[in-house]
Protein backbone atom coordinates (compact mmCIF):
# COMPACT_ATOMS: atom_id res chain seq x y z
CA UNK A 1 0.00 0.00 0.00
CA UNK A 2 1.16 3.82 -0.25
CA UNK A 3 2.81 5.68 1.97
CA UNK A 4 0.72 8.29 2.41
CA UNK A 5 -2.47 5.30 3.08
CA UNK A 6 -0.28 4.08 5.42
CA UNK A 7 0.29 7.11 7.45
CA UNK A 8 -3.22 7.65 7.47
CA UNK A 9 -3.86 4.39 9.07
CA UNK A 10 -1.53 4.78 11.73
CA UNK A 11 -2.79 8.50 12.43
CA UNK A 12 -6.67 6.93 12.03
CA UNK A 13 -5.58 4.52 15.04
CA UNK A 14 -3.70 6.99 17.09
CA UNK A 15 -6.73 9.11 16.95
CA UNK A 16 -9.31 6.48 17.57
CA UNK A 17 -7.92 4.49 20.59
CA UNK A 18 -7.50 6.45 23.48
CA UNK A 19 -8.31 6.01 27.12
CA UNK A 20 -11.68 6.88 28.92
CA UNK A 21 -13.06 6.51 32.16
CA UNK A 22 -16.63 5.06 32.32
CA UNK A 23 -19.39 5.34 29.44
CA UNK A 24 -17.98 7.84 27.15
CA UNK A 25 -21.15 10.10 27.10
CA UNK A 26 -21.67 11.24 30.02
CA UNK A 27 -18.17 11.98 29.99
CA UNK A 28 -18.79 14.12 27.36
CA UNK A 29 -21.32 16.16 28.83
CA UNK A 30 -19.09 16.80 32.03
CA UNK A 31 -16.32 17.26 29.59
CA UNK A 32 -18.35 20.36 28.06
CA UNK A 33 -19.68 21.69 31.55
CA UNK A 34 -16.00 21.59 32.93
CA UNK A 35 -14.85 23.58 30.03
CA UNK A 36 -17.89 26.02 30.35
CA UNK A 37 -16.98 26.61 33.89
CA UNK A 38 -13.23 27.26 32.95
CA UNK A 39 -14.36 30.07 30.15
CA UNK A 40 -16.91 31.38 32.92
CA UNK A 41 -13.91 32.21 35.41
CA UNK A 42 -16.20 31.44 37.85
CA UNK A 43 -18.73 28.79 39.34
CA UNK A 44 -21.95 28.93 37.27
CA UNK A 45 -24.96 29.66 39.65
CA UNK A 46 -27.16 27.81 36.81
CA UNK A 47 -26.43 25.39 33.77
CA UNK A 48 -28.83 24.28 30.42
CA UNK A 49 -27.68 21.16 28.61
CA UNK A 50 -28.57 21.07 25.02
CA UNK A 51 -28.55 17.74 23.95
CA UNK A 52 -29.88 15.84 20.91
CA UNK A 53 -31.69 13.07 21.60
CA UNK A 54 -28.63 10.03 21.08
CA UNK A 55 -26.93 12.29 24.31
CA UNK A 56 -30.26 12.21 26.45
CA UNK A 57 -30.56 8.48 25.31
CA UNK A 58 -27.47 7.30 26.52
CA UNK A 59 -26.73 9.19 29.63
CA UNK A 60 -30.64 8.59 31.25
CA UNK A 61 -29.63 5.19 32.54
CA UNK A 62 -26.09 4.71 32.94
CA UNK A 63 -23.57 5.28 35.94
CA UNK A 64 -21.62 8.12 35.81
CA UNK A 65 -18.57 7.49 36.45
CA UNK A 66 -16.35 8.51 39.88
CA UNK A 67 -19.93 9.60 41.02
CA UNK A 68 -20.25 6.74 43.85
CA UNK A 69 -23.28 5.05 41.69
CA UNK A 70 -25.22 8.20 40.45
CA UNK A 71 -26.71 8.27 37.23
CA UNK A 72 -28.18 11.04 34.86
CA UNK A 73 -26.97 14.06 32.91
CA UNK A 74 -27.58 16.43 35.89
CA UNK A 75 -25.28 14.65 37.75
CA UNK A 76 -22.74 14.36 34.30
CA UNK A 77 -23.01 18.02 34.23
CA UNK A 78 -22.68 18.64 38.17
CA UNK A 79 -19.92 16.81 38.28
CA UNK A 80 -17.98 18.40 35.56
CA UNK A 81 -18.50 21.32 36.88
CA UNK A 82 -17.48 20.34 40.84
CA UNK A 83 -14.38 18.49 39.87
CA UNK A 84 -14.02 17.90 36.09
CA UNK A 85 -10.59 19.07 34.38
CA UNK A 86 -11.40 19.34 30.48
CA UNK A 87 -7.92 19.14 29.47
CA UNK A 88 -7.56 15.13 30.88
CA UNK A 89 -10.74 15.24 27.52
CA UNK A 90 -11.92 11.56 27.75
CA UNK A 91 -10.71 11.11 31.34
CA UNK A 92 -12.23 14.60 32.62
CA UNK A 93 -13.86 13.17 35.36
CA UNK A 94 -10.34 10.97 36.76
CA UNK A 95 -9.44 13.83 40.06
CA UNK A 96 -13.13 13.90 41.32
CA UNK A 97 -12.88 13.92 44.89
CA UNK A 98 -15.64 12.64 47.53
CA UNK A 99 -16.23 16.33 47.93
CA UNK A 100 -17.14 17.06 44.32
CA UNK A 101 -19.28 14.18 44.61
CA UNK A 102 -20.97 15.77 47.92
CA UNK A 103 -21.07 18.81 46.38
CA UNK A 104 -22.57 17.78 42.56
CA UNK A 105 -25.79 15.92 44.65
CA UNK A 106 -26.49 18.82 46.39
CA UNK A 107 -26.46 20.97 43.22
CA UNK A 108 -28.62 18.38 41.61
CA UNK A 109 -31.42 18.47 44.51
CA UNK A 110 -31.00 22.21 44.32
CA UNK A 111 -32.25 22.56 40.61
CA UNK A 112 -28.71 23.67 39.48
CA UNK A 113 -28.91 21.86 35.76
CA UNK A 114 -31.45 22.66 33.65
CA UNK A 115 -32.13 20.06 30.43
CA UNK A 116 -33.46 20.86 27.05
CA UNK A 117 -33.68 18.52 24.02
CA UNK A 118 -32.84 20.03 20.64
CA UNK A 119 -33.81 18.50 17.35
CA UNK A 120 -32.36 18.82 13.67
CA UNK A 121 -28.55 18.54 14.69
CA UNK A 122 -25.84 15.98 14.63
CA UNK A 123 -26.52 12.56 16.61
CA UNK A 124 -24.06 13.62 19.32
CA UNK A 125 -24.84 17.49 19.74
CA UNK A 126 -23.92 18.99 23.35
CA UNK A 127 -24.23 22.83 23.83
CA UNK A 128 -23.48 23.91 27.31
CA UNK A 129 -25.47 27.28 28.75
CA UNK A 130 -23.51 28.52 32.19
CA UNK A 131 -24.27 32.01 33.69
CA UNK A 132 -22.64 33.85 37.36
CA UNK A 133 -24.38 36.92 37.76
CA UNK A 134 -23.97 39.02 34.54
CA UNK A 135 -21.50 36.40 33.08
CA UNK A 136 -22.36 34.47 30.48
CA UNK A 137 -21.33 31.39 28.22
CA UNK A 138 -21.61 28.40 25.51
CA UNK A 139 -19.57 25.27 24.88
CA UNK A 140 -20.42 23.26 21.95
CA UNK A 141 -19.32 20.09 21.46
CA UNK A 142 -20.32 17.78 17.99
CA UNK A 143 -19.61 15.01 15.79
CA UNK A 144 -17.00 13.52 18.58
CA UNK A 145 -17.58 13.20 21.98
CA UNK A 146 -14.26 15.95 23.02
CA UNK A 147 -15.19 17.69 19.32
CA UNK A 148 -15.61 21.61 20.62
CA UNK A 149 -16.60 23.38 17.92
CA UNK A 150 -17.88 26.94 19.20
CA UNK A 151 -17.43 28.93 22.87
CA UNK A 152 -18.74 32.09 23.67
CA UNK A 153 -19.01 34.27 26.32
CA UNK A 154 -21.30 37.34 26.91
CA UNK A 155 -21.62 37.55 23.19
CA UNK A 156 -18.43 37.10 21.64
CA UNK A 157 -17.43 34.03 19.82
CA UNK A 158 -14.04 33.26 21.57
CA UNK A 159 -13.86 29.88 19.44
CA UNK A 160 -15.30 28.80 16.46
CA UNK A 161 -14.95 26.40 13.46
CA UNK A 162 -16.29 25.00 10.39
CA UNK A 163 -15.95 20.97 10.74
CA UNK A 164 -16.36 18.45 8.74
CA UNK A 165 -17.83 15.63 10.50
CA UNK A 166 -16.56 12.65 11.75
CA UNK A 167 -14.44 11.41 8.66
CA UNK A 168 -11.97 13.96 9.80
CA UNK A 169 -10.44 14.74 12.23
CA UNK A 170 -6.38 16.49 11.51
CA UNK A 171 -4.50 13.84 9.74
CA UNK A 172 -6.89 10.78 10.60
CA UNK A 173 -9.01 11.28 7.15
CA UNK A 174 -11.47 8.45 8.06
CA UNK A 175 -12.03 8.27 4.21
CA UNK A 176 -9.52 6.44 3.24
CA UNK A 177 -10.58 3.61 4.76
CA UNK A 178 -11.77 0.25 2.71
CA UNK A 179 -11.87 -3.10 3.31
CA UNK A 180 -9.19 -3.94 0.53
CA UNK A 181 -6.57 -1.40 2.09
CA UNK A 182 -7.32 -2.46 5.80
CA UNK A 183 -6.30 -6.16 5.10
CA UNK A 184 -3.05 -4.87 3.31
CA UNK A 185 -2.14 -2.97 6.59
CA UNK A 186 -2.77 -5.37 8.82
CA UNK A 187 -0.14 -8.13 6.25
CA UNK A 188 2.38 -5.17 5.86
CA UNK A 189 2.31 -3.30 9.36
CA UNK A 190 5.57 -2.52 10.93
CA UNK A 191 4.35 -3.61 15.00
CA UNK A 192 6.56 -1.02 16.53
CA UNK A 193 4.36 1.80 14.35
CA UNK A 194 1.44 1.04 16.69
CA UNK A 195 3.04 -1.17 19.69
CA UNK A 196 2.34 1.85 22.07
CA UNK A 197 -1.31 2.36 21.30
CA UNK A 198 -2.30 -0.97 21.23
CA UNK A 199 -0.85 -2.21 23.77
CA UNK A 200 -2.25 0.05 25.95
CA UNK A 201 -5.54 -1.28 24.77
CA UNK A 202 -4.81 -4.68 25.52
CA UNK A 203 -3.38 -3.71 29.02
CA UNK A 204 -6.66 -1.25 29.90
CA UNK A 205 -9.58 -3.91 28.11
CA UNK A 206 -8.22 -6.70 29.87
CA UNK A 207 -8.10 -6.03 33.10
CA UNK A 208 -11.75 -4.06 33.30
CA UNK A 209 -12.71 -7.65 31.99
CA UNK A 210 -11.28 -9.42 34.79
CA UNK A 211 -13.13 -6.57 37.42
CA UNK A 212 -16.29 -7.39 35.31
CA UNK A 213 -15.27 -11.37 35.24
CA UNK A 214 -15.67 -11.45 39.21
CA UNK A 215 -20.08 -10.72 39.14
CA UNK A 216 -20.09 -7.76 40.96
CA UNK A 217 -21.60 -5.57 38.43
CA UNK A 218 -25.07 -5.14 36.55
CA UNK A 219 -26.57 -8.50 35.67
CA UNK A 220 -23.35 -9.97 35.70
CA UNK A 221 -23.93 -11.54 32.51
CA UNK A 222 -19.94 -11.90 31.33
CA UNK A 223 -19.55 -14.17 34.50
CA UNK A 224 -22.69 -16.63 34.02
CA UNK A 225 -21.54 -16.78 30.25
CA UNK A 226 -18.34 -17.51 31.49
CA UNK A 227 -19.94 -20.51 33.92
CA UNK A 228 -22.10 -22.23 31.41
CA UNK A 229 -19.95 -21.27 27.92
CA UNK A 230 -16.21 -20.77 29.16
CA UNK A 231 -14.76 -24.43 28.48
CA UNK A 232 -14.37 -23.46 24.79
CA UNK A 233 -13.01 -20.49 23.20
CA UNK A 234 -15.72 -18.74 21.75
CA UNK A 235 -18.01 -19.40 24.77
CA UNK A 236 -14.51 -17.30 26.75
CA UNK A 237 -14.42 -14.85 24.22
CA UNK A 238 -18.09 -13.72 24.40
CA UNK A 239 -18.13 -13.58 28.31
CA UNK A 240 -14.44 -11.92 28.06
CA UNK A 241 -16.33 -8.83 26.61
CA UNK A 242 -19.55 -8.66 28.40
CA UNK A 243 -17.51 -8.90 31.26
CA UNK A 244 -15.93 -5.64 30.16
CA UNK A 245 -19.34 -4.05 29.95
CA UNK A 246 -20.69 -5.27 32.67
CA UNK A 247 -18.39 -3.41 34.76
CA UNK A 248 -17.76 0.13 32.68
CA UNK A 249 -21.92 0.76 32.51
CA UNK A 250 -22.16 0.01 36.01
CA UNK A 251 -19.87 2.13 38.10
CA UNK A 252 -16.56 0.73 37.74
CA UNK A 253 -13.97 3.56 37.39
CA UNK A 254 -11.02 1.50 35.25
CA UNK A 255 -10.43 3.83 31.95
CA UNK A 256 -10.59 1.49 29.03
CA UNK A 257 -9.22 2.42 25.43
CA UNK A 258 -11.96 3.25 23.45
CA UNK A 259 -13.26 2.95 19.36
CA UNK A 260 -15.31 4.92 17.26
CA UNK A 261 -15.65 7.45 20.65
CA UNK A 262 -17.16 4.23 22.41
CA UNK A 263 -15.52 2.24 25.47
CA UNK A 264 -17.87 -1.55 24.92
CA UNK A 265 -16.88 -0.96 20.90
CA UNK A 266 -13.43 -0.65 22.17
CA UNK A 267 -13.45 -3.71 24.42
CA UNK A 268 -15.88 -5.82 22.02
CA UNK A 269 -13.06 -5.70 19.67
CA UNK A 270 -10.22 -6.18 22.33
CA UNK A 271 -10.88 -8.77 24.50
CA UNK A 272 -12.36 -11.54 21.75
CA UNK A 273 -9.11 -11.27 19.63
CA UNK A 274 -7.09 -11.58 23.04
CA UNK A 275 -9.07 -14.44 24.21
CA UNK A 276 -8.19 -16.37 20.48
CA UNK A 277 -4.70 -15.26 20.65
CA UNK A 278 -3.99 -16.82 23.85
CA UNK A 279 -6.01 -20.25 23.19
CA UNK A 280 -4.73 -20.44 20.00
CA UNK A 281 -0.82 -19.65 21.13
CA UNK A 282 -0.29 -16.60 18.68
CA UNK A 283 2.43 -14.45 18.71
CA UNK A 284 2.07 -10.73 20.02
CA UNK A 285 3.25 -9.03 17.43
CA UNK A 286 0.61 -11.08 14.85
CA UNK A 287 -2.10 -10.48 17.46
CA UNK A 288 -1.19 -6.25 17.53
CA UNK A 289 -1.51 -6.66 13.40
CA UNK A 290 -5.09 -8.28 14.06
CA UNK A 291 -6.01 -5.71 16.65
CA UNK A 292 -5.31 -3.23 14.00
CA UNK A 293 -7.05 -4.33 11.55
CA UNK A 294 -9.70 -4.93 13.36
CA UNK A 295 -10.01 -1.53 15.47
CA UNK A 296 -9.97 -0.29 11.61
CA UNK A 297 -12.89 -2.08 10.08
CA UNK A 298 -14.91 -0.98 12.92
CA UNK A 299 -13.92 2.44 12.62
CA UNK A 300 -14.66 1.86 8.83
CA UNK A 301 -18.04 0.54 9.32
CA UNK A 302 -19.06 3.08 12.45
CA UNK A 303 -18.19 6.02 10.14
CA UNK A 304 -21.24 5.51 7.24
CA UNK A 305 -23.84 5.38 10.18
CA UNK A 306 -22.20 8.06 13.16
CA UNK A 307 -21.02 7.76 16.46
CA UNK A 308 -24.39 7.89 18.39
CA UNK A 309 -27.35 6.43 16.32
CA UNK A 310 -30.36 3.80 16.70
CA UNK A 311 -27.81 1.02 14.90
CA UNK A 312 -26.15 -0.77 18.16
CA UNK A 313 -22.25 0.09 18.07
CA UNK A 314 -21.38 -3.33 19.66
CA UNK A 315 -22.17 -5.16 16.16
CA UNK A 316 -19.62 -3.06 14.36
CA UNK A 317 -17.29 -4.06 16.85
CA UNK A 318 -18.28 -7.62 17.23
CA UNK A 319 -17.89 -8.02 13.66
CA UNK A 320 -14.44 -6.38 13.70
CA UNK A 321 -13.56 -8.85 16.09
CA UNK A 322 -14.33 -11.99 13.94
CA UNK A 323 -12.43 -10.20 11.31
CA UNK A 324 -9.41 -9.90 13.42
CA UNK A 325 -9.85 -13.74 14.50
CA UNK A 326 -10.39 -14.63 11.29
CA UNK A 327 -7.48 -12.84 9.86
CA UNK A 328 -5.25 -14.28 12.74
CA UNK A 329 -6.38 -17.77 11.07
CA UNK A 330 -5.14 -17.16 8.47
CA UNK A 331 -8.03 -16.01 6.23
CA UNK A 332 -7.80 -14.51 2.87
CA UNK A 333 -9.10 -11.33 2.05
CA UNK A 334 -12.25 -12.56 0.34
CA UNK A 335 -12.81 -14.49 3.25
CA UNK A 336 -12.77 -11.52 5.80
CA UNK A 337 -15.14 -9.64 3.23
CA UNK A 338 -17.28 -12.56 4.21
CA UNK A 339 -16.95 -12.45 7.57
CA UNK A 340 -18.42 -8.62 7.39
CA UNK A 341 -21.01 -9.47 5.29
CA UNK A 342 -22.47 -12.28 7.29
CA UNK A 343 -22.61 -10.70 10.00
CA UNK A 344 -23.98 -7.26 9.19
CA UNK A 345 -26.62 -9.31 7.45
CA UNK A 346 -27.08 -11.02 10.42
CA UNK A 347 -27.08 -8.85 13.34
CA UNK A 348 -27.55 -5.50 11.81
CA UNK A 349 -30.47 -5.00 13.46
CA UNK A 350 -29.46 -4.52 17.08
CA UNK A 351 -31.03 -1.07 18.55
CA UNK A 352 -29.64 1.04 20.59
CA UNK A 353 -31.71 2.17 23.88
CA UNK A 354 -28.88 3.69 25.80
CA UNK A 355 -25.90 2.71 27.79
CA UNK A 356 -26.67 0.76 30.46
CA UNK A 357 -26.74 -3.10 31.83
CA UNK A 358 -28.25 -4.95 28.86
CA UNK A 359 -24.96 -3.61 27.12
CA UNK A 360 -23.24 -6.35 28.08
CA UNK A 361 -25.75 -9.15 26.66
CA UNK A 362 -26.08 -7.09 23.17
CA UNK A 363 -22.30 -7.54 22.76
CA UNK A 364 -22.10 -11.07 23.69
CA UNK A 365 -24.89 -11.64 21.09
CA UNK A 366 -22.78 -9.77 18.49
CA UNK A 367 -19.60 -11.15 19.27
CA UNK A 368 -21.24 -14.62 18.98
CA UNK A 369 -22.34 -13.44 15.61
CA UNK A 370 -18.93 -12.93 15.06
CA UNK A 371 -17.24 -15.86 15.43
CA UNK A 372 -20.39 -17.77 13.88
CA UNK A 373 -19.73 -15.73 10.29
CA UNK A 374 -16.10 -16.35 10.92
CA UNK A 375 -16.97 -20.17 10.80
CA UNK A 376 -18.82 -19.66 7.79
CA UNK A 377 -16.26 -18.14 5.93
CA UNK A 378 -13.72 -20.62 6.86
CA UNK A 379 -16.04 -22.84 4.65
CA UNK A 380 -16.55 -20.41 1.87
CA UNK A 381 -19.92 -19.95 2.75
CA UNK A 382 -21.59 -16.21 2.79
CA UNK A 383 -24.51 -14.05 1.83
CA UNK A 384 -24.75 -12.62 -1.57
CA UNK A 385 -25.38 -9.39 -3.37
CA UNK A 386 -29.38 -9.15 -3.45
CA UNK A 387 -29.88 -10.90 0.00
CA UNK A 388 -31.37 -8.06 1.56
CA UNK A 389 -28.77 -5.43 2.42
CA UNK A 390 -26.16 -7.43 0.65
CA UNK A 391 -24.50 -5.51 -2.28
CA UNK A 392 -22.19 -6.76 -4.88
CA UNK A 393 -18.96 -5.87 -3.40
CA UNK A 394 -18.04 -5.51 0.32
CA UNK A 395 -17.75 -1.64 0.38
CA UNK A 396 -21.02 -1.59 -1.26
CA UNK A 397 -22.68 -3.72 1.75
CA UNK A 398 -20.94 -1.59 4.56
CA UNK A 399 -22.47 1.70 2.81
CA UNK A 400 -26.47 -0.46 2.66
CA UNK A 401 -25.59 -0.77 6.34
CA UNK A 402 -24.64 2.49 7.30
CA UNK A 403 -27.63 3.98 5.12
CA UNK A 404 -30.03 1.76 7.25
CA UNK A 405 -28.49 2.54 10.16
CA UNK A 406 -27.85 5.98 10.03
CA UNK A 407 -31.17 7.25 7.51
CA UNK A 408 -33.22 3.98 7.74
CA UNK A 409 -33.20 3.58 11.60
CA UNK A 410 -33.99 7.54 12.41
CA UNK A 411 -37.45 6.97 13.10
CA UNK A 412 -36.58 4.12 15.07
CA UNK A 413 -34.38 6.32 17.33
CA UNK A 414 -37.20 9.30 17.77
CA UNK A 415 -39.04 6.34 18.95
CA UNK A 416 -36.76 4.63 21.42
CA UNK A 417 -36.58 7.91 23.09
CA UNK A 418 -39.93 9.01 23.32
CA UNK A 419 -40.50 5.74 25.00
CA UNK A 420 -37.27 6.13 27.23
CA UNK A 421 -38.91 9.47 28.46
CA UNK A 422 -42.50 8.28 28.67
CA UNK A 423 -43.60 10.37 25.85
Amino acid sequence: MDRKTYEGYIAILEHELVPALGCTEPIAIAFASAKARDVLGCFPEHVVAHLSGNMIKNVKSVIVPNSDNERGIETAVALGCTGGDANLQYEVLRPVTEADIKRARQLVREGFCETRYVEGKDNLYIRIEATCGDERCEVTVEHEHTNITRIVKNGETLYAREDDGPAMSGDADKRLLNVKDIYAFANELDPDDVRDVLERQIAMNVAVSDEGLKGYYGAAVGWLLMQVDGDHVEGRAAARAAAGSDARMNGCSMPVVINSGSGNQGITITLPICEYAKTWNVGHEKLLRALAMANLISVHIKRHIGNLSAFCGAVSAGCAAACGIAWMDGCSYEQICMCITNTLCNVGGIVCDGAKSSCAAKIAAAVNAGTFSYRMAKKGLTFHGGDGLAGGDIETTIENIGRMGRDGMHGTDVEILNIMVGK
